[in-house]
């Protein structure tokens, strides 16, 4: 798999003339060359429908006059670069006019993603109609035609659907149409046979050609969806609403799935179809080295202009990046994370259990502990159910998982070999009681009857003085069994319109405390949604408090400590073949400008930022790469000390033992 890719969308409508009318092999080539590419996904079918070659299957844009494919095709291998070929699966505009009965439809049955035809966007198809069988035809001949590297099929998913098909088959099981949970079983029905079709008509052709199924996320805890694709992308466009901390999180679940995966950015302003939009070059220096940090290659996302003629400004910007992404590969393949902590995801526990997400926030604990974890410089999976937790120190319960039987031995055993959790809000409770199911300090009591509550710490703070800090998220009751790191405080009343009290809550009632925070023999229990709390409110207090309950638990043997600031990220990859440590060291301070857009532009430098690696044995050297330059370094009782004299952007350490 290449680690420095382009993802080279074309979404043409069929109003504009002259399509592909400015391509030229060598200004194609000297666009790839000039950006230091090695793949670029290439089209075969857009959203609107049409295709860019010749086709039986299909309709070739009304005009494009050539093979522009095959060119693409042609242009790319001749300077040894790969073309995987994009097909929109889901979205077809020209067949949504010509057959609506195909498309999918919601309860009431408006369409998605626009609700009927009189708004300009896009209608997605349902997989249970004969647009699957069109679809096939299409793929069958780019796969038979063309020298395809790979095949990328766009806008899918498991989708809820209420049309006539998905009715009449949802009746014929003996189901409810009108029942979510019915019309949820017909969509893993309906998908499940979309993507083994698809595979049968792929190795047809060509066994085994490399497919990915785009859905825009890879969900925690659906192995079996993951495990339809050869390998994974990761559709992460910091600047197109996922953020600067969803790729960490995504690719800290990716990368246990045994799987080879990218990080997919953009090289837009904000998102996909921005045409004239570009970030700053540091921007894309910087994401691409984020994707290298976590084990991924690099995927920017472009969009060629009808013309067909490569903007060279976006091949300016992509090389900056690549250019220095291709220095540093060697330290980059075949590497292995190594990791403390494993956070088992919400959402993941969510798909165990069957239970979709109660709304669009139901997994914002995974979020929160993953910005803690970053900011933390902890090393950190998330995983799901199936993970084995062998190596690990200490597993995270963020906020909302109970346990059954099942997790509750796999939890007993990790700990029985020497493991500790920590859990907050109503994890680590029983599934079918409430009390814990293990000795974390604590005796469940119930919800609390207050909201917010306030937290007052028992340990000494760098940057706060003690004091009663408000906390947000919905907390619990609990009696201390254990030592107590945190106490806490209600407030006077809840807001009511009989009772409320200045502007927003009830100040704090410091005549009684209560227990917050708890340490027993088998971890750590802080008894509110805490990384809920850090992920909503960004509150600097629920980050001490689940860093505080983290190192009292995890203690000295955490592998990596750095004085990077929050904003840094540190990442230790094992190249085993090489005999060599790689330690990721990175900082960026994403600010938002206009309307919630995070984006990248100065960067200032760091100096003299001091580390300590516990490695086990005396390294035979520790230098920079690519540079080469030693670092100097010590080593004392398992431990290795060094100072990198400057950091910018990024920087890789590479520790040979």
């Amino acid at each position: 798999m290449n680690f420095r890719q382009i993802h080279l969308d074309f979404h043409t409508s069929e109003c504009i003339e002259g399509i592909g009318s400015r391509f030229s092999k060598k200004q194609f080539q000297d666009a790839l060359k000039r950006g230091h590419v090695n793949s670029i996904t290439v089209f075969s079918k857009c959203h609107h429908g049409w295709a860019y070659h010749p086709s039986e299957a299909n309709e070739m844009h009304p005009h494009l006059n050539f093979d522009l494919l095959a060119a693409q095709i042609e242009a790319a291998h001749e300077i040894g670069v790969k073309t995987p070929v994009y097909l929109s699966a889901g979205l077809d505009e020209k067949m949504a006019y010509q057959h609506p009965e195909w498309l999918l439809r919601q309860k009431g049955q408006p369409t998605l993603w626009k609700a009927n035809f009189t708004a300009p966007g896009y209608h997605l198809f349902c997989m249970n109609t004969p647009y699957l069988d069109y679809l096939l035809d299409q793929i069958r001949e780019v796969v038979r035609n063309y020298d395809a590297d790979g095949i990328f099929l766009d806008i899918v998913g498991e989708r809820m659907c209420s049309c006539s098909n998905c009715c009449r088959d949802i009746a014929a099981r003996g189901g409810n149409p009108e029942s979510d949970a019915d019309i949820r079983k017909q969509a893993e029905i309906t998908y499940a046979n979309y993507t083994r079709r698809v595979r049968e008509a792929i190795d047809e052709i060509k066994p085994g050609l490399p497919l990915f199924h785009n859905s825009g996320h890879v969900r925690r805890g659906r192995r079996d969806l993951a495990y339809v694709d050869t390998h994974l992308e990761l559709e992460s466009l910091p600047t197109g609403g996922w953020g600067y901390d969803h790729f960490p999180m995504s690719a800290a679940y990716s990368r246990t799935l045994g799987m080879q995966f990218l990080g997919m950015t953009g090289k837009f302003h904000t998102s996909w179809g921005e045409f004239g939009g570009f970030k700053h070059p540091n921007a894309l220096r910087y994401e691409a080295a984020l994707s290298a940090a976590f084990g991924a290659k690099c995927s920017i996302g472009d969009q060629l202009h009808p013309l067909g003629e490569m903007d060279m400004a976006t091949y300016d910007l992509v090389g900056k990046a690549y250019a220095e992404l291709e220095t540093k590969e060697p330290w980059l393949d075949d590497v292995t994370p190594v990791v403390d902590i494993a956070v088992l995801s919400q959402e993941a526990v969510d798909n165990y259990y069957g239970q979709p997400p109660a709304n669009r926030d139901a997994s914002l604990g995974d979020v929160g502990a993953t910005r803690v974890m970053l900011e933390g410089k902890y090393l950190f999976n998330v995983i799901d159910t199936e993970a084995p937790l062998d190596g690990y120190k200490l597993v995270i319960l963020p906020d909302s998982i109970r346990l059954d039987a099942a997790l509750q031995e796999k939890l007993a055993a990790f700990i029985a070999a020497g493991g500790k959790i920590l859990a907050s809000g109503t994890s680590a409770l029983k599934k079918d009681a409430d009390e814990f199911a293990f000795d974390l300090g604590a005796e469940y009591v119930g919800a609390s009857e207050y909201r917010p509550i306030y937290y007052r710490p028992c340990f000494r703070m760098d940057e706060l003085q003690n004091a009663a800090f408000v906390i947000g998220a919905p907390a619990q009751d609990i009696k201390a069994t254990g030592s107590v790191l945190v106490e806490r405080e209600n407030p006077y009343f809840n807001r009511t319109v009989e009772h409320f009290c200045s502007h927003r809550h009830a100040p704090n009632n410091p005549s009684e405390r209560f227990p917050a925070v708890t340490v027993g023999k088998d971890g750590a229990y802080i008894s509110a949604a805490i990384f809920e709390e850090y992920a909503s409110m960004g509150n600097l207090i629920a980050k001490k408090v689940a860093v505080a309950a983290i190192d009292a638990l995890i203690g000295e043997s955490k592998t990596v400590k750095t004085d990077l600031p929050a904003q840094g990220v540190v990442t230790l990859m094992d190249q085993t073949a090489e005999n060599r440590l790689v330690c990721h060291q990175l900082y960026a301070t994403p600010i938002k400008r206009g309307k919630g857009v995070e984006i990248i532009e100065d960067i200032q430098p760091l100096y003299n930022i001091t580390s300590e690696v516990r490695v086990g044995k005396e390294p035979k050297r520790v230098y920079l790469a690519p540079q080469m330059s030693d670092v100097p370094y010590t080593w004392e009782n398992g431990v290795l000390h060094f100072t990198l004299d400057k950091l910018e952007i990024h920087a890789m350490v590479v520790i040979e033992y």
